[in-house]
């Protein structure tokens, strides 16, 4: 067990802690856990149970992230422990995000952060990525592996549900390099679907943004849950007032979990929300979980050529050097384009 960095004890309640990793702020008594089921309180001392307890290590592209505007075509080492602080019923990952409150979390096998930066160095991975459940709740061994990364010029990439609290965001962001947010659905989203609430994930986004952290935006569309028109120009509108240039993801949903009752999102939503998107001013929309389609592609704003060619999470070609368009010279945004 690692003693946790994020959280105080309550002095009028003896035992009794608040963890303030994230924006749930859960109030921990003795020998309890909080809502993401991997951090436990041991007689006034908040401990995580997950660090260096990895249940999941693999290469990956960077575009499955997704993040198409950050070193594309490379490779990315992912990561993750158990647990999660939400509850969304459409979690492709269940298995190793929801915990049970009473499962052991006894390691099966340890891995130093030190470990994590040879094997990246060793796989020829530029980055590190702390992905498939939420890397809050394990965010002790994120940030000790991420300073270790750094310090090797490794990149650091999240792929978090926006949920970390102010606290948490200052001690990480500056070893962060980039950050796919899910931007989900409505506050009555949030609540009924993933427990929890709309706005502390717009001010994660605002944050994240100006630690300059490169930033890119996925809604999962899910049919009769946040597929409306009025979501989806809010949710432009609101990407747009933090920067046009931060890549909107509008992927399709797929039957899973407790959500097995409804249909995959048709195409033709997601064709129209990327409508919505370059509409409302955004420069990169991208449609994704339907390979083939052309909404995978980088487009230049200015000339509409395709300038980073895709197939899934493939890339075909690249027209961009010195991070302009080859055809018209237009600066195209992101971080490590050729």
């Amino acid at each position: 067990m690692k003693e946790a960095k994020f959280y105080y004890p309550l002095d009028n309640e003896r035992g009794t802690v608040k963890c303030t990793l994230c924006s749930h702020g859960c109030i921990i008594q003795d020998r309890k856990r909080g809502l993401c089921g991997v951090r436990e309180n041991r007689e006034g001392v908040l401990y995580s149970l997950v660090y260096g307890n990895l249940v999941a290590l693999n290469i990956d592209p960077i575009e499955k992230k997704p993040l198409f505007q950050f070193l594309p075509g490379s490779l990315s080492f992912s990561i993750a422990t158990m647990g999660c602080n939400f509850r969304c019923r459409h979690c492709q990952n269940a298995a190793i995000s929801q915990v049970p409150k009473d499962l052991s979390l006894e390691p099966s096998s340890f891995y130093s952060p030190g470990q994590i930066v040879g094997e990246t160095l060793r796989s020829g991975c530029k980055s590190i990525s702390y992905t498939y459940t939420e890397p809050t709740v394990f965010l002790e061994f994120a940030l000790d592996t991420a300073i270790l990364a750094r310090q090797k010029a490794i990149k650091n990439v999240f792929v978090s549900n926006g949920y970390t609290s102010e606290e948490a965001t200052k001690a990480i962001a500056p070893y962060l390099d980039a950050n796919n947010i899910d931007l989900k659905g409505d506050d009555e989203f949030y609540k009924t679907i993933c427990g929890a609430r709309l706005q502390p994930v717009l001010d994660t986004i605002k944050r994240m943004k100006d630690s300059n952290v490169w930033v890119e935006i996925t809604t999962l569309v899910i049919p009769t849950l946040n597929d409306s028109e009025d979501f989806l120009h809010w949710a432009a509108g609101f990407i747009k007032s933090v920067d046009p240039a931060m890549p909107w993801h509008i992927t399709r949903f797929y039957p899973t979990y407790q959500l097995t009752h409804l249909p995959p999102t048709p195409l033709e939503t997601l064709q129209r929300a990327r409508e919505i998107g370059l509409k409302t001013g955004l420069k990169y929309v991208y449609t994704g979980n339907v390979p083939g389609d052309g909404g995978e592609h980088t487009y230049c704003p200015n000339c509409k050529r395709v300038v980073i060619e895709r197939l899934g999470f493939a890339v075909r070609s690249i027209h961009i050097k010195d991070s302009r368009c080859t055809y018209c010279g237009y600066t195209i945004d992101g971080v490590g384009l050729p």
